[in-house]
C-alpha cells in the first residue's frame, strides 16, 4: 500500500520536533555590514560553516538516524557520499551509537575519507564514481539489513535540514527574502515548507549553478529531468536529478528558481570573506551569488534578505581559481583580445588609447609578421557597459576587439598558453577539453585509449583544487579519421567537447597556413 506523502503541516511538526540539538548548534545569522551598504539592502548570512562539520548536513543525517527503531540502530546504517553527507552520518552516528558504513568511490581525496574516519565512520572505498559507490551502498543496505541514508531525498532529512528556517524566524522575524542553494533540493525544502506555513509572505528564491540546475529543468517542464551532465565546480550542489519528494515539496513552496554562473560564485565567496573572513565552499556561496543576482534584476531596495552560508569544506587549492576568476564575476574585470600591427610603437599606442584605465594582465608572443594577438584584462568601475564602450572606442580606431570575458576556454587555458600559433605541419589540428578525474592513471588512461596512430600537438593541464581537472588537447586528425577519435574519446569515460571553433584558439593557438 503507497504511503500518503506528508503534508506541509506534518513537515511543520516534524521540524519542530527534531532532537538535532543534542549535536547541532544553533548557527549565527550575520550580518554584511558592507555588502549591505554596497547593495542597498540588509543582506543576512546564516553561518552553517559553524557547525562541527562544517555544513548544515549534520542537521538531515541525525535527524534521519535519530528516528531510527531500536532494531535499525543495531544493525546499524549505510550511506554513499564523497563530500559533507559522508561527515554528518559518521558523527551522528557515532553520537547515537549507531555504527555507520560510508561508501566512497576510490577517487575520493584522502582529506575526505580521513574525515570519516576521525568522525568514528567505517570509510568503504569502491568503485570509480560516485554512481559505482551508491550501488555497493545499495547492495550493503539489502544483503546485511542496514538503513541506508539517503543525503535530501527523505522526509525526516528534509525536516532536519528545515530547522535551519525555524532558527531563521526566532533570530530575525522581519525577513523578506530567502535565498537558497539547490542540489538534490534538501535544504531548499526543509527551509521553504517551514517558512511558507508559519510566514508565507516570506519570499523563498531556490538558486543553482548555471552547469548543475536539475531543478530550473524540472520546474520549467513541470516533471523531474536528469541532465546529461553537471559542472562539478560546486560539487556540493553537482546533482543531475533532483529528488521526487524534493521537488514535490520545492513545487509547492518556492516562489522562484533562479541559476548563477561559476564567476558569479566566485565573487560571492570573496564578499563573504570581506564581510567576515569565513571561507565558503563554492557550493556555499551560491544562494549569496543568487541574492547579488536578484538584486540587480529586480531593483530591490531596503528589503531584509538572508543567504544560507551551506557549507565550507573547499580544497584549499580550489582559492586559486576563486582569486582568478571573482573580479571577472563581479564585473570589475573585462578580458580582451586585440589585434595590433606588428611594428614598433604598437604597444605604446594601445596603451595611450585605453588611456588611464588599469591593465590587470597581458598576455603576447610573436607569431605572424603582420598582425599581433593581444591577450589583455582591464579593470572595470562601471561593469560591464564600461567595458562596452572600451571595446567601441577601441574599434572605432581601427583595433580588432573582442570580449573574451564569458569564454572559458580563454578563462581555463589559453590565458595560460599564449605562445603564438603552431607550424604549418599541424594544420589537422582539433582541439578539444576534457574533464580529467583527478586520481593517478587519469593520463594514462587517457593516452592508452587514444592510441599510438594520433600525434598530440597540444596539450595544458590545471590543477584546480577540485575532483576533475581542465584539460586542453590538440590532436592532429587526418581526413576521414575524425570519426575514430569520436569513437575513441567516448569509449574513454571522460566529459570531452570538441573546441576547434572557439574564437580564443583562433586568435592565439590554431595553426596558421
Amino acid at each position: 500500500m503507497k504511503e500518503e506523502p506528508v503534508s506541509w503541516s506534518e513537515y511543520v511538526r516534524k521540524i519542530l520536533l527534531s532532537p538535532i540539538y543534542d549535536l547541532v548548534r544553533v548557527s549565527t545569522l550575520e550580518k554584511m555590514d558592507k555588502l549591505s551598504d554596497r547593495l542597498g539592502n540588509e543582506i543576512l548570512l546564516k553561518r552553517e560553516d559553524e557547525q562541527i562539520v562544517h555544513s548544515f548536513k549534520l542537521r538531515g543525517a541525525y535527524n534521519k538516524i535519530a528516528q531510527l527503531t531500536p532494531e535499525q540502530k543495531a544493525k546499524g546504517v549505510v550511506a554513499a557520499s564523497a563530500g559533507n553527507h559522508a561527515q554528518g552520518v559518521a558523527l551522528s552516528g557515532r553520537k547515537l551509537g549507531v555504527k555507520t558504513n560510508i561508501v566512497m568511490p576510490k577517487t575520493t581525496p584522502d582529506i575526505k575519507v580521513d574525515a570519516v574516519r576521525r568522525f568514528g565512520g567505517n570509510a568503504i572505498l569502491f568503485g570509480s564514481n560516485f554512481d559505482e559507490a551508491y550501488a555497493e551502498a545499495q547492495r550493503m543496505a539489502r544483503e546485511e539489513h542496514l538503513t541506508m541514508i539517503p543525503p535530501y531525498d527523505d522526509p525526516d532529512v528534509i525536516a532536519g535540514q528545515g530547522t535551519i528556517a525555524s532558527e531563521l524566524l526566532q533570530q530575525n522575524s522581519h525577513i523578506t527574502h530567502v535565498f537558497v542553494q539547490v542540489g538534490g533540493g534538501g535544504l531548499a525544502a526543509g527551509i521553504a515548507v517551514y517558512l511558507k506555513q508559519i510566514l508565507p509572505r516570506i519570499k523563498v528564491i531556490a538558486v543553482e549553478p548555471e552547469g548543475s540546475a536539475c531543478l530550473k529543468a524540472a520546474w520549467d517542464k513541470n516533471e523531474i529531468v536528469t541532465l546529461d551532465r553537471v559542472s562539478l565546480f560546486a560539487d556540493g550542489v553537482a546533482v543531475k536529478r533532483i529528488g521526487d519528494e524534493t521537488f514535490r515539496v520545492l513545487r509547492g513552496n518556492v516562489d522562484e528558481v533562479i541559476t548563477v554562473s561559476n564567476d558569479e560564485i566566485c565573487a560571492a565567496l570573496k564578499d563573504i570573506f570581506d564581510d567576515t573572513r569565513a571561507i565558503a565552499e563554492p557550493a556555499g556561496a551560491v544562494s549569496l551569488a543568487g541574492i547579488k543576482k536578484y538584486v540587480a534584476a529586480n531593483r530591490c531596495r531596503d528589503q531584509r534578505m538572508v543567504a544560507i552560508l551551506s557549507g565550507a569544506n573547499l580544497n584549499f587549492h580550489t582559492l586559486r581559481f576563486v582569486s582568478e576568476r571573482c573580479e571577472v564575476g563581479e564585473q570589475r574585470e573585462g578580458i580582451l583580445s586585440i589585434g595590433i600591427p606588428e611594428r614598433k610603437g604598437a604597444f605604446l599606442e594601445l596603451c595611450k588609447n585605453l588611456g588611464n584605465r588599469y591593465v590587470t594582465e597581458f598576455n603576447y608572443r610573436y607569431s605572424h609578421n603582420e598582425q599581433a594577438a593581444i591577450f589583455m584584462s582591464v579593470q572595470l568601475t562601471g561593469g560591464r557597459s564600461e567595458l562596452d564602450v572600451i571595446i567601441g572606442d577601441l574599434q572605432r580606431k581601427g583595433y580588432t576587439v573582442s570580449n573574451m570575458s564569458d569564454n572559458l576556454l580563454a578563462k581555463n587555458h589559453v590565458r595560460y598558453m599564449v605562445g603564438g600559433h603552431a607550424p604549418t605541419a599541424s594544420l589537422k589540428e582539433r582541439l578539444f577539453s576534457f574533464e580529467f578525474p583527478e586520481h593517478p592513471g587519469a593520463l594514462l588512461k587517457f593516452l592508452e585509449t587514444l592510441g599510438t596512430e594520433y600525434n598530440v600537438t597540444l596539450f595544458h593541464y590545471r590543477n584546480h583544487g577540485a575532483e576533475y581537472g581542465r584539460v586542453l588537447c590538440g590532436i592532429e586528425v587526418d581526413d576521414g579519421m575524425y570519426d575514430q577519435v569520436v569513437e575513441r574519446l567516448n569509449r574513454l569515460g571522460y566529459v570531452w567537447f570538441d573546441e576547434t571553433d572557439n574564437e580564443c584558439y583562433r586568435i592565439f593557438l590554431k595553426p596558421q597556413s
